[in-house]
């Protein structure tokens, strides 16, 4: 059972939201906040966040986030902290490609809507990004290939027949991506690799 807190200053939408997740039978709606600050962290997996004004700045939090908006550039601020897992998804989304997000998040993944996600992985314009220039070592030609098959949501054994090298080998240049990237996961990798203008689609 997947423990959610619906967030949103709207209670008109907090019921929405808990009515369309109502029925589902792996996901109990724990609690309603409105603002992320007021959220229990020792309850919630997921927190289905319906509104960015709800945020409580870049602070760390313990949980998975399902943002839904269709602004991804309100977003972009909370992506670049330490997030368990994230997720976007419209504001139109039905009630089973928001059980779908939720469940998703709950593994730990990072999960979208195509259109949103393609909003936040475009490269940033000239002078936007801040630059391979600021990791203490580059990443070699590979590593990068290794990112970018990473950052399409490929798995190790999809990303070694893409590159036609084994999975071990894989396995390899992630722990260096890792390494450069001060990163703990794949999640962070990726946030990190848009970061720096290293991912293009």
């Amino acid at each position: 059972m997947i423990h959610v807190t619906i967030v949103s200053p709207n209670h008109a939408l907090r019921v929405g939201l808990r009515e369309m997740l109502a029925g589902h039978p792996s996901i109990r709606v724990v609690g309603e906040a409105a603002r992320l600050a007021d959220v229990n962290d020792k309850e919630t997996e997921v927190a289905v966040l319906a509104s960015v004004s709800a945020t409580r700045g870049i602070e760390p939090v313990d949980f998975g986030i399902l943002f839904l908006t269709d602004n991804v550039d309100s977003i972009r601020g909370m992506l670049i902290t330490d997030l368990h897992a994230w997720g976007i998804l419209s504001l139109e989304a039905g009630a089973d490609e928001l059980a779908a997000g939720i469940a998703a998040v709950a593994e730990g993944l990072w999960v979208g809507a195509p259109g949103l996600v393609e909003g936040l992985m475009r490269l940033p314009k000239r002078g936007e990004g801040l630059g391979e220039d600021l990791l203490a070592e580059p990443l070699t030609a590979r590593e990068k290939e290794v990112l970018q098959n990473m950052a399409g949501g490929l798995a190790n054994k999809q990303i070694a027949l893409e590159l036609g090298i084994s999975e071990h080998t894989v396995k390899f240049h992630l722990s260096a991506l890792y390494a450069k990237l001060g990163a703990a996961s794949r999640t962070e990798a990726v946030k990190r690799g848009i970061e720096l203008g290293l991912i293009s689609l």
